[in-house]
């Protein structure tokens, strides 16, 4: 007979799905979203360079055969949203539908195949790429610059807010013909519409937030040239001087030798020289001396818009590793609990780094389906490469510390960690690692062991109370590991009976 030791998980419901139509004047793209309201997971996402803006500012009007290529990309989109059952779909169109003369048409073929097409304003998508960074970047505070193929959007936030907002004609696509005009036209231009709006010089001291493909393939090759250790585009950082640098080497780069280097579309390496010129005479006119790019924009803002204050307000790294250690971990409530009993420990970490010790607790088990002796090196990988936001390069080397110590990886730092944190960063995540290690094996993963037990510093002693009931708990296991953390933050250690 077998002893009934353990109880099913109840199965939650399963998120519905929804997903946004992006009919924009470079591209067409269809993503599904599914996962916690806050932060859903993308679950599909597909995109056809249609070119819609291509030649719209020398005829006003879309060519044929970006029509054709938007046509057969709707019909398909539509189809795989009913595939896929989606509960909400959202289809928006910017600057080239706007713009032009035969948009209407377009929007016709939409409605024909069922889709009800929003054309936004140029404020509309200014205001939707500013809470897409905020979604991303919550404390973000700069401007925001939104390059598409037929409009730049620029965004002043902060304080979590979106305030003055612009739209210039200044897409991708239509930049070519005004550098056309001779050398520089373009600066000339840009400086002209920037003072004009009344912008000129108003990001001094502040970051400029780079939303956009464009603009992402220009991070990307900085990586690829630089050797950056961690190919992961949100949050990277780029000077002005850098970027002025990159507008000298792009013109130099063949269109082969850019795909190359990023994997870059050629449509995207066509008009890349194009797009750093741009942002080069921008951070002139605007003063920014610092970029960063962001990975969510238009798209992401819509639905960040949509929520309510209560779930604007949550962290999302910690909505998204929390639903990422429930569906890959043993049991759902042991990332919140675990980082809950190690705290005490750990009272004097700034709240920046509070929040990256949560997180790592509630990725604490995703490695559990691993090889053993790989473990660590999944919980490195998951934490460097995972798709998470509000997060940096230093916080993922922290990240990715921790998760390596507490599966098992000991206190060595694997590579590249040294080469994105300090040397303290890393010593601080190691002995989060350390204890998460001896929550994780006094507990077996379940809630109760935490619940009963505590950790303790007087500064001289570490110890480890338990009930006398579960004294049997602290085995040679258990005790090893309790040794190892103490000793790494040069403790003893003991075990109290309550």
């Amino acid at each position: 007979m077998v002893t009934a030791l353990f109880h099913r998980r109840v199965e939650q419901a399963t998120p519905e799905r929804t997903a946004i139509i992006d009919i924009g004047s470079n591209s067409i793209r269809l993503v599904v979203y599914q996962g916690p309201t806050r932060l859903p997971a993308v679950l599909f996402n597909e995109k056809v360079m249609a070119g819609l803006g291509k030649g719209l500012a020398a005829t006003g009007a879309i060519e044929r055969s970006g029509l054709a290529k938007a046509r057969v990309a709707l019909a398909r989109f539509a189809a795989v949203a009913r595939e896929m059952e989606v509960a909400s779909l959202r289809t928006v169109a910017t600057a080239a539908v706007r713009d032009a003369s035969n948009g209407g048409d377009l929007i016709a073929t939409a409605e024909a195949l069922g889709l009800n097409v929003e054309i936004l304003t140029g404020e509309q998508e200014a205001q939707g790429a500013g809470e897409g960074v905020l979604s991303a970047i919550p404390g973000a505070d700069g401007i925001v610059g939104d390059l598409g193929g037929g409009s730049l959007e620029l965004v002043r936030v902060r304080d979590g807010a979106i305030c003055e907002r612009v739209s210039f004609p200044l897409g991708v696509l239509r930049i070519a013909a005004i550098r056309q005009r001779g050398a520089g036209a373009l600066d000339a231009h840009v400086a002209a519409l920037i003072a004009d709006a009344g912008w000129t010089g108003r990001g001094q001291s502040l970051p400029l937030y780079l939303v956009g493909g464009s603009w992402r393939a220009l991070a990307q090759l900085d990586m690829a040239l630089t050797g950056y250790p961690l190919p992961v585009i949100h949050q990277y950082a780029m000077s002005s001087q850098s970027i002025g640098g990159l507008a000298g080497t792009v013109s130099q780069l063949s269109k082969q030798r850019l795909r190359e280097l990023t994997g870059m579309s050629a449509s995207r390496a066509a008009t890349l020289a194009d797009a750093t010129a741009l942002l080069a005479a921008l951070l002139r006119e605007l003063g920014s001396a610092t970029t960063v790019a962001s990975a969510f924009g238009l798209r992401e803002g819509l639905l960040f818009a949509a929520l309510d204050p209560e779930t604007r307000r949550q962290d999302p790294l910690i909505v998204a590793t929390r639903d990422e250690g429930r569906r890959l971990g043993r049991f759902a409530e042991h990332g919140d609990l675990l980082d809950g009993w190690i705290a005490p420990l750990f009272d004097s970490d700034p709240p920046d780094q509070a929040r990256l010790r949560h997180a790592a607790c509630l990725l604490a088990d995703v490695g559990w389906r691993a090889n053993p002796e790989f473990r660590a090196e999944r919980g490195v990988e998951i934490a460097l490469h995972g798709n998470w936001v509000a997060i940096d390069a230093s916080g993922r080397a922290m990240l990715a510390q921790a998760l390596f110590t507490s599966l098992g990886g000991a206190t060595t730092t694997p590579a590249p960690l040294p080469n994105l944190t300090t040397d303290a960063a890393l010593d601080r995540a190691t002995a989060w690692g350390l204890a998460m290690r001896l929550g994780q094996r006094l507990s077996g993963g379940l809630a109760g062991p935490l619940q009963r037990s505590r950790l303790s510093d007087d500064g001289s002693t570490l110890a480890l109370n338990l009930r006398h009931a579960d004294v049997a708990l602290y085995g040679e296991a258990v005790e090893r590991r309790h040794v190892a953390l103490a000793t790494a933050m040069g403790r003893g250690a003991k075990l109290l009976i309550d």
